[in-house]
Formats: C-alpha cells, sequence, structure tokens
C-alpha cells in the first residue's frame, strides 16, 4: 500500500523543519562511530576500574573484543511495573555470556510513580524527573565501555527520559526491554465508580482502600491505558522493541525469553558485527511519525504530546502540535480500552493487540515500512508475534482479524475515522485534548469561567456545593515554569460527578492530566502558561469559553480580553518541601509544553 498523502506530507516537512539540527547531530554520531570500541581507546587504568568486580568476565572484558552491553535500569520494588527489574541484570549476565557478549550494570535512573504521587507536592517533581533520568542515564553511559545498550524501563517518564539518553548516545545500538502488565484485577469501570462514590461521600474510606488494592494487586504495569502502556505501545511502534514484547505479562517463561532475545540482539547490531543499527538511525522521522500513528489509532495519553517532542529533540528532530493535529485527522481510532472503554491491556492483547494493529495499519499506508528497527529493516516485523514453540522462542504471523471487535476494529471500519487526540488553538493560546474517551455531545462545551489556582480549591468548592451550573473550571499557574506542570488527576472524580449530575462541564488548564482521565472534555498543556503571562493569566470569573474540540478551538468571549492586565500568583510555596527545592534551575528555565517543558534539550 502506498504510503498516505498526508503522512508522507507531514513527515517531509519535519524533515525539513530539522534539517540543520538532524544534519549535525548525525555528523556528531558519524564522528563518535568512528572512533571504534571505546574500551579499546581506554588506559590499563581505566579498564582495571571497569572490570574489577565483573568475576568470570574480567578476562572477556579486558580482551576488549566481544560485545558489552551497558544496561541502564530503573529498578525499585515500589513501582509494580518495575519490580519484575529485580531479577533482570543476572537474566541479562548469563545471556550475554551465551550470545559471545558481556554486559554490566552501567548506572540506575530514579523512578517515580505518579499513582503515588497524584495529588501531592512530589507531583511537582514529576516531569522534571523526565529531565533527571536522561541526565542520569547520561552520567552512566559516560564510561565509554558499551558497545551496546539495554534500557530497563516502563512507567510514565522514565521511557521518555531513557529515549532521550539514547538519543543523545546515538552511535550505540539501544534495545528497551518491557516488564509487562501486571494480569487483570477488577473491573476498571468498578473501580472509577467507587472512587466517584467516595467523592460524593457515598462510599467509606475502607471501601475505596479495598477497591483500589483489588485493581493494583500485583508485580506489573498498572492494566489501564495510561502513559506507562502507552510507552510500551510506541516503543514497538517505533522500533525499540522486539515484536511482540510490550504486553506478555511478568514473570512468564514467554517473558523471560523476550528478555533473553533482547540481549541476543543487543549484541547482534553492535559496530563489531554486521549489523550496526545505532540507535541515533533507529531514531528518525519516520519512527517519531510511526509513533504517533500508533498515539492515535490506540487513543494513547496525552502525556506522550509533552514527551514526543522532547524525544526528537534529543534526535535532532523538530515536532509540532501541526503534525499531531494533522496526523490525527487520517488515522483512525481503532481501539477502546480504558479508559476509552471497559477493556484493560490484557484483553486488547489477546484480542489481537499491537500486531493486529500494526498489520492493518500498514495496510492503509499510514506507518513507514521502510523504517529501521531493532530487529530489521521494515515495520513488517513487527506484524508478528513471539510463541514459545517446545521451549524456543519463534515469531509467527500475527492475528489477521480481531478477536473481539468491542476492544479492537479493523483500520477500515473504526470506532471512530479520526485518531485520539486534537489540537486546540484561539484566544487563550494552544493546547490539545483527549476526545477518545469524550461522548461527542461533550465535543463542545461553552460556559461561564471558574477560576482557580491550584487543584484543591476546585475540591473545597466542590465540598461546599459551589458547583450548581454549568461552568468550565479554569486551573492555571500549573504549567512548568509555575510548579512543574503536575498532573491533575485527582480532578476527575470531581468532575465526573458534576458531569453526572447532568451539568456541562469541562477543565481548561496550563497543567497536565493522567494518561488514564478522559471522560471529562478537558481543555490541558495550554501554552504560553499563566506563569509566563499567558492568556489564561487574563481570565476572570465569568467570562464565557467556548471548547471546541470538532473544530479545534479554545476561545474566551470578553470584547476587552487583550487589553486586561495579566494576575500574577504567589508561587513561593512550590518552591519548598519534597525536595522542590533542588529543581529551582528546572522551574527557571523549562521550556513551553509546545516543545516538551523540558529543559535538557
Amino acid at each position: 500500500m502506498a504510503l498516505n498523502a498526508t503522512i508522507a506530507r507531514v513527515t517531509a516537512r519535519i524533515r525539513a523543519r530539522s534539517e540543520a539540527s538532524r544534519g549535525l547531530y548525525l555528523d556528531r554520531m558519524a564522528a563518535a562511530a568512528r572512533s571504534g570500541p571505546a574500551r579499546a581507546h581506554l588506559s590499563c587504568g581505566n579498564q582495571a576500574h571497569a572490570y574489577a568486580a565483573m568475576g568470570q568476565d574480567k578476562d572477556t572484558l579486558a580482551q576488549a573484543r566481544l560485545p558489552n552491553i551497558g544496561i541502564v535500569t530503573a529498578y525499585n520494588d515500589m513501582l509494580s511495573a518495575h519490580q519484575p527489574y529485580e531479577d533482570y541484570p543476572r537474566i541479562i549476565r548469563e545471556a550475554a555470556r551465551k550470545a559471545g557478549a558481556t554486559a554490566q550494570v552501567a548506572g540506575g535512573v530514579p523512578a517515580m510513580c505518579d499513582g503515588v504521587t497524584q495529588g501531592q507536592a512530589g507531583m511537582e517533581l514529576s516531569l522534571f524527573s523526565r529531565d533527571v533520568i536522561a541526565l542520569a542515564a547520561g552520567v552512566a553511559l559516560s564510561h565509554n565501555t558499551f558497545d551496546s545498550s539495554l534500557y530497563l524501563g516502563v512507567c510514565d517518564k522514565i521511557v521518555p527520559g531513557l529515549v532521550m539518553a539514547a538519543a543523545t548516545f546515538s552511535h550505540i545500538p539501544a534495545v528497551f526491554v518491557p516488564a509487562g502488565p501486571m494480569t487483570s484485577g477488577i473491573p476498571n469501570d468498578e473501580k472509577s465508580r467507587v472512587r466517584n462514590a467516595y467523592a460524593e461521600g457515598k462510599a467509606s474510606r475502607e471501601e475505596l482502600m479495598a477497591a483500589e488494592m483489588a485493581s493494583y494487586h500485583g508485580p506489573g504495569t498498572c492494566t489501564f491505558y495510561g502513559t506507562a502502556n502507552t510507552n510500551q505501545m510506541l516503543m514497538e511502534f517505533m522500533g525499540l522493541h522486539l515484536p511482540g514484547a510490550s504486553f506478555v505479562n511478568p514473570n512468564t517463561p514467554l517473558r523471560e525469553a523476550l528478555t533473553t532475545a533482547a540481549v541476543d540482539r543487543a549484541a547482534a547490531i553492535t559496530a563489531l558485527g554486521n549489523d550496526y543499527r545505532p540507535a541515533g538511525e533507529i531514531l528518525d522521522e519516520r519512527a517519531f511519525v510511526n509513533g504517533i500513528v500508533g498515539l492515535m489509532a490506540t487513543g494513547g495519553s496525552t502525556n506522550l504530546v509533552l514527551h514526543l517532542p522532547a524525544m526528537a529533540r534529543a534526535a535532532g528532530i523538530h515536532l509540532d502540535l501541526e503534525d499531531f493535529a494533522e496526523i490525527s485527522n487520517v488515522v483512525p481510532l481503532m481501539a477502546k480500552v480504558y479508559p476509552n472503554g471497559l477493556a484493560d491491556v490484557n484483553h486488547f492483547h489477546a484480542a489481537g493487540g499491537l500486531q493486529y494493529m500494526i498489520g492493518q495499519l500498514l495496510d492503509a499506508g499510514l506507518l513507514h515500512d521502510d523504517a529501521r528497527t531493532v530487529a530489521g529493516d521494515g515495520l513488517t516485523l513487527y506484524r508478528q508475534e513471539p510463541k514459545l514453540k517446545a521451549g524456543k522462542l519463534a515469531w509467527e504471523p500475527g492475528p489477521a482479524t480481531t478477536l473481539n471487535d468491542k476492544i479492537l476494529r479493523p483500520a477500515t471500519e473504526p470506532f471512530q475515522p479520526i485518531g485520539g487526540l486534537k489540537r486546540l488553538a484561539g484566544n487563550l493560546g494552544t493546547g490539545v485534548i483527549k476526545v477518545s474517551a469524550v461522548a461527542p455531545e461533550r465535543h463542545v462545551i461553552e460556559a461561564p469561567a471558574r477560576i482557580f489556582h491550584d487543584q484543591e480549591a476546585v475540591k473545597r468548592a466542590f465540598r461546599a456545593g459551589e458547583f450548581t451550573s454549568d461552568c468550565i473550571v479554569v486551573v492555571r499557574f500549573q504549567g512548568p515554569q509555575a510548579n512543574g506542570m503536575p498532573e491533575l488527576h485527582s480532578l476527575t472524580p470531581t468532575l465526573s460527578v458534576l458531569q453526572d449530575r447532568g451539568l456541562k462541564v469541562a477543565l481548561v488548564t496550563d497543567g497536565r492530566m493522567s494518561g488514564a482521565s478522559g471522560k471529562v472534555p478537558a481543555a490541558i498543556h495550554v501554552s504560553p502558561e499563566a506563569a509566563c503571562g499567558g492568556p489564561l493569566a487574563r481570565l476572570r470569573d465569568g467570562d464565557l469559553i467556548r471548547l471546541d474540540a470538532d473544530a479545534g478551538t479554545l476561545t474566551v468571549f470578553a470584547e476587552d480580553f487583550d487589553h486586561r492586565p495579566a494576575v500574577t500568583a504567589d508561587l513561593s510555596a512550590n518552591g519548598h518541601g519534597l525536595g522542590r527545592e533542588l529543581f529551582e534551575v528546572f522551574r527557571r528555565y523549562a521550556g513551553p509544553a509546545t516543545t516538551g517543558g523540558a529543559l535538557v534539550v
């Protein structure tokens, strides 16, 4: 199938926009690659330090003739998604020896759980943790003793930060190794029902705790289709996972076989062999466009609209919200996974999953099939799914038909003809809205503004019974430079209850919402942010706002709006407590949401 004209045009525009920066990036990558295997240029003292604790691998490392794989791990056992990584270094070292290679843990990176910090002060460090992860991975790889790399990470900011590091160390091949989703717990809609009941005072704290524990119950990624699982999809669409690796449950024979296969592949694609696949060549314009297509087709997390531009900038590529909007307009929404539906990612995977979806999108001409991947040349490889045959890993053709059309549909008969995200623009700035879970009758909301400067103030107003009519809740001073751009997901039950009461309600903010949010219309990432004097800072209570997801507009109707002074807020409380003191430089110099809210790229 010929490539869709819009996909081709957007890709060409990204390539032209990025020509100078990408060219410089590739020149630097080539220069680093020409220097050859790094260990050959280290002094004896350098090498002795690097190999001192490597036991049986010490002599092999000293010879410097076989690939040495650097492991960058985000392991901790507070994140259920990352707990399975505890044993991965041992598994990887053993697999490396069998593959004629060695492996070392180059370093660890922090990995915070947004589920723990949601609605708490620690959430103000969440977005910036992505840049810290990139920096920490950079420190790990700066030892310059590695011919290839394996990245162990799953969740919200962790994968984007690791991709930024992989792109920076572009001459080293990079294979991303997932850990898989936890097995299914109670249905996500039941968990949501209890949360809403608790918000209204109709469920006890004990009932809420029981529902949450039954939902988040074991090792692996949370099973809803939020940012963590969107990351896993993205790594497959961008060719950084092995085919079919994303949604295999932890602690299963197939999961371990895929981990071993990732080691084999990392050893095979170094500059020491005949199939050199540096990360910088895989992370090109085609990979990022394929990732955006996957984001739209699955109705993925809005957080990736922040992360993809930052990831791309690390590879010398410049993405714009216009690119997301145009791709969304031609990519069908093929999946219904909670919060966009009732299924979880295990159900999605059983219905045909990413292999079926990639095949459908390739047949529709909506993906670059000529993209390079860690598995080989061409995204067609990702139509295959892994199977264990007599204990050995093999790839077979994936499903040709959906196994459950309530969860996964063909590209020719989608749930809706356009993707799950929309760009918004108007006199309030630019932003984004996730429409895949929003009922069509709520795509357009026109109502007076209620202005707040933090999410707790919204909750207090709710508890006081102040929301009795249609309104658009504006929560401003939540951008990167104000307080680190925290997720406002804890507002979801409150706003959902108002919507269930029959009110027309929406959210407008320069902050973020969780990838698990979606049923209430939310214009998020609004830029320029209020702390920089953006239009949100000129809004007043009662101003009539129109959020039109169909037309892609965000407008306030006030004759004097352009001439009003911008209000300011006392942001001093955001500067201390729970480590926020350490992040002043991030708040001061963070870029706008439109380029990823990043400091390091």
